[in-house]
């Protein structure tokens, strides 16, 4: 294992968040036509920020403390970001007549609402986050999502417990 470098475990770490942004945008939005609601926005936000994490510290290099904190870092942006697929995951479970109302399309957030407002829309999360667009193996797509932040969390301790 010793091809598998910090640097080389962190370029890898990258190259899977840009992936699944890869794949979120490209297949599920432009290809099927799945628009992304308020939770699945901030969900990508988290994968983004996970992958940019693991560019800097592959870029970076740091010696065993740096590696530490950029592996802190990550798994930080990685549950951070789990929690919000667990949040839709729990939107998409509650009785029909529990479903919180559905507020506006995204792009409309965007251009009537102060940044600060939309950032608080897009993680309350409505009755959109609740709809369930598309499963695979009986999974919808937060439960995949989640499934991708366990991974990066996991790849941030690898890294945190490895010895240098």
């Amino acid at each position: 294992m010793s091809y598998l470098t910090c640097r080389t475990v962190n370029f890898l770490g990258a190259l899977g968040c840009a992936g699944a942004l890869i794949i979120a945008v490209v297949y599920f939005q432009q290809h099927l036509g799945l628009e992304p609601c308020y939770l699945c926005i901030t969900q990508r936000a988290f994968v983004a920020l996970a992958g940019v994490i693991f560019l800097i510290a592959a870029l970076h290099n740091p010696l065993q403390r740096g590696q530490k904190i950029y592996s802190g870092l990550g798994i930080a942006a990685s549950l951070s970001g789990g929690f919000f697929s667990i949040k839709q995951l729990r939107l998409q479970n509650l009785p029909e007549d529990s479903v919180p109302a559905c507020g506006p399309p995204v792009d409309y957030l965007f251009d009537v609402f102060p940044a600060s407002e939309v950032i608080t829309m897009l993680i309350r999360g409505d009755g959109n986050c609740a709809k369930i667009q598309w499963e695979l193996l009986g999974i919808s797509m937060p439960g995949w999502v989640l499934i991708v932040f366990v991974i990066l969390a996991g790849i941030g301790i690898f890294q945190l417990l490895r010895k240098h």
